[in-house]
């Protein structure tokens, strides 16, 4: 080798570093010798001294036969060195070599023949001991193994965090074979939103030695077709047995199934707990159907409809067996306008069923009805009419369910589903999630339902009680109200009369029966009943107040106040008694109006609490307005404040009474309808030019 041969360190060359014990080759301790042509050992290695337990001086111009070789095996041995020597050229094998303490150990031997530049011929000799070399190779190959047939991702990456190893499982969850990884870094290989971030760990990893252990890693692979996936992984560093950094491993658990079914099940409880919140917000039928189905769209279905058997709102009880269902549709909540919608039954609308349409045997089964992927067979079970479930096919409906609703073991209707859009087929977690928000719809339907009969009877029993339009009497002019509350609970305490009585006179009576409800309907009956007998007694209202408190006292806890008043058109006197109710208002022309200066008196019901009559003269134009509580009363402002407002309302010129009536109940109930309102207004005549 010349001196333009001599190895010269430069960017891509570089110098040799300093040496570090601990390598492979420290591990394998390798012996090296070197025969002449005759057989003596002319060159001897400190590892051959440790193998073989002869220093230099003492092997040195040794035959190496003789020194290494017990008698059984010499003969063979020189063979062997005779083949080497004379051109075969290389020898490799296990062969028990002789020790100075007179031991044998067996070895792993390399022979090659060496030429010098003068044509002298010598042979070098590799020796490592056979049990450490096994024991090298099984680890090397146990390694080799478990990387290449783990069930999890393995790679190993340089100090400059670029690829050398990936395997096969990798190559699959990457997408790219391991010759792609090669020379590459995570960002290469990766399309990840966070992949600086990723390098930075492991970097981190590098510097410190401390390992990184399932990091939750979310993104997309080379591999379109595998979409999103989700993966746990791990860095640790390598290090050789000298302890020096050799580069990184990671390995890598795919767990999309884990966290699409984690994502799933959140989404579902999320849902749920929606639904607990945004169904049944108001005791409205038709509101808590279109809650209903707006909560699951588009989160469950893509099209959602809630229709309830037209038999349970009309009282009757639901079919049984086999048969056609006829609906009532109330709601339908679309993704989006589609032919899917346009084939649903618009709400408000009547539809029927036959028995082999599948939302009928849901109703009539009582059990859901789950088609996981639609065929155009299916649709003519699914569509009312062929119209229908052509609109269907258009719109693409690949899978169906139909939910029943029922509540206290009743049958009511069903929650039909449909998606159009949402690739993914319905599957039974779909069915069991859509079965309980239809359980827990289906109990605020009912509670709808019954609210709904309920408040219709209140109110059918209330108007029946309140005369239909109370005559004209002599010398006045009146027009009335009864406006129930927003809750059937509140319905059918308050009510207002006028009785004719002879010599012209003329009762003017508003009550309000405290409670609600029919119970509050019935005792106001029998009130506004013994009121009307009285008042044919032609008897001095605080009498007819003390007369009916004792009708009050007798009925099952029943308080009421009331107002009554006597209006004689000859004298133009007004004789008015009261019984805990708020006054009426006196309005006169050119005057502000005024609440009439009355006694408050106690309730009706109490008992042994005198009432006292005071007599007010009315003029032609002169007005009484009567009312109840629920026209003035809030939760949120004193009742002198209320009315203030109401006497301001009534300040200035009033075309008629029923404007005036109309008036009022827009301005004072516009956000307060938690109570039921009687109103009374009576103007006396004009005198006749």
């Amino acid at each position: 080798m010349g001196t333009a041969d001599v190895y010269r360190p430069g960017p891509d060359r570089p110098g040799p570093g300093p040496y570090e014990p601990g390598g492979l080759l420290d591990l394998l301790s390798v012996a090296a010798a070197v025969l002449d042509q005759e057989g003596r050992i002319v060159l001897w290695s400190p590892q051959a001294e440790e193998l073989f337990g002869w220093s230099a001086s003492e092997a040195l111009g040794r035959f190496a036969a003789q020194l290494l070789v017990d008698d059984d095996h010499l003969s063979e041995v020189l063979e062997l060195f005779a083949k080497v020597m004379s051109g075969a050229g290389y020898w490799a094998g296990v062969f028990p070599a002789l020790r100075k303490d007179g031991t044998t150990r067996l070895l792993e031997f390399r022979n090659v023949r060496l030429e010098d530049k003068d044509g002298g011929v010598y042979a070098l000799g590799l020796a490592t001991d056979q049990e450490i070399l096994r024991d090298v190779e099984r680890d090397l190959a146990l390694s080799l193994r478990l990387v290449a047939q783990s069930p999890i991702g393995l790679a190993v990456l340089d100090t400059d965090l670029r690829y050398v190893m990936v395997n096969p499982v990798l190559e699959r969850m990457h997408g790219m074979s391991a010759q792609d990884h090669l020379g590459k870094r995570v960002h290469d290989v990766l399309p990840l939103r966070d992949a600086a971030g990723i390098e930075s760990a492991m970097r981190q990893v590098l510097a410190t030695g401390t390992p990184l252990v399932d990091q939750f890693v979310l993104g997309r692979t080379a591999d379109p077709a595998l979409g999103e996936r989700a993966r746990l992984v791990s860095y640790y560093r390598l290090e050789d047995p000298a302890g020096r950094t050799m580069g990184l491993a990671t390995s890598v658990v795919d767990v999309t199934d884990r966290h699409r079914a984690a994502t799933e099940a959140s989404r579902r409880l999320a849902l749920i707990a929606d639904a607990s919140v945004l169904i049944g917000t108001t005791l409205d039928l038709d509101q808590t159907a279109r809650e209903l189905a707006e909560v699951v769209v588009p989160d469950l279905a893509d099209v959602a409809a809630v229709d309830v058997l037209d038999t349970v709102l009309s009282g009757n009880s639901a079919p049984v067996g086999e048969q056609a269902a006829v609906f009532r549709a109330l709601a339908v909540a679309p993704f989006d306008a589609t032919d899917a919608v346009r084939a649903a039954d618009p709400p408000g609308e009547i539809a029927q069923y036959d028995a082999d349409r599948l939302v009928a045997r849901c109703v009539n089964t009582g059990r859901p009805v789950h088609l996981p992927r639609v065929t155009p067979e299916d649709l003519p079970r699914i569509a009312r009419d062929e119209a229908a479930a052509e609109l269907l096919g258009r719109a693409g409906l690949h899978s169906y369910m139909a939910v029943p609703l029922i509540a206290r073991g009743e049958v009511l209707g069903a929650l039909d589903l449909k998606r159009t859009r949402n690739p993914e087929p319905f599957g039974e977690d779909d069915v069991v999630l859509a079965g309980e928000l239809a359980a827990r719809a289906a109990v605020c339907i009912d509670n709808a339902r019954w609210y709904q009969r309920e408040r219709a009877t209140a109110l059918t029993l209330q108007r029946d009680l309140l005369p239909q339009r109370p005559p004209n009497p002599v010398g006045l002019e009146i027009a009335s109200r009864y406006q129930p509350a927003g809750t059937a609970s509140q319905v059918g305490g308050d009510w207002f009369d006028v009785i004719p009585q002879s010599g012209d006179q003329s009762a003017l009576v508003v009550g309000d029966v405290m409670g609600s409800g029919i119970n509050a309907a019935a005792a106001m009956g029998q009130l506004r009943t013994a009121a009307r007998t009285l008042s044919g007694l032609r008897l001095d209202p605080a009498q007819v107040l003390r007369h009916l408190d004792r009708t009050a006292s007798g009925l099952d806890q029943a308080l009421a106040t009331c107002v009554y008043a006597v209006y004689d058109p000859q004298s133009g006197q007004c004789c008015v008694a009261n019984a805990g109710h708020l006054p009426p208002v006196l309005m006169r022309p050119g005057q502000r109006p005024a609440l009439l200066d009355l006694p408050t008196g106690a309730p009706l019901g109490v008992g042994g609490v005198p009432f006292e009559s005071v007599a007010t003269r009315l003029a032609p134009g002169d007005q009484l307005v009567f009312y109840t509580d629920g026209l003035v009363e809030t939760r949120d402002e004193a009742i002198d404040s209320r009315l203030e407002v109401l006497i301001g309302l009534l300040d200035g010129p009033m075309p008629d009474l029923e404007s005036t009536c109309d008036m009022l109940l827009h301005e004072l109930r516009e956000d307060n309808d938690q109570d039921d309102v009687a109103l009374l207004i009576a103007r006396v005549r004009p005198e006749p030019r």
